[in-house]
């Protein structure tokens, strides 16, 4: 899992017919104090994130997969919560 930080949404007119109707997004990498890391990811929105939220993404082909339930999806990368806090204890 990957903690991240919505900052847009990528739009393509030519795309995979999974993605019909799916928002892609972007989002900047998190570390475990919630501070940008400078990398950025897109990922599939799998739960309806918007901008500015802290989301957990899963970053792993076949578990993204999983949640779509399609074995050839072309997709790593999936939105999967978004993240009231993180207490480091």
């Amino acid at each position: 899992m990957i903690l991240g930080r919505i900052t847009g949404n990528v739009v393509s007119t030519i795309h995979h017919p999974i993605v019909e109707g799916r928002k892609l997004l972007l989002a900047e990498r998190l570390d475990e104090r919630c501070k940008p890391t400078g990398a950025y990811l897109i990922a599939m929105d799998g739960i309806g994130a918007g901008r500015g939220e802290t989301v957990l993404i899963l970053d792993e082909g076949s578990g993204a997969r999983q949640i779509l339930d399609d074995a050839s999806a072309p997709v790593r990368s999936i939105v999967v919560g978004i993240v009231d806090a993180v207490d480091l204890g």
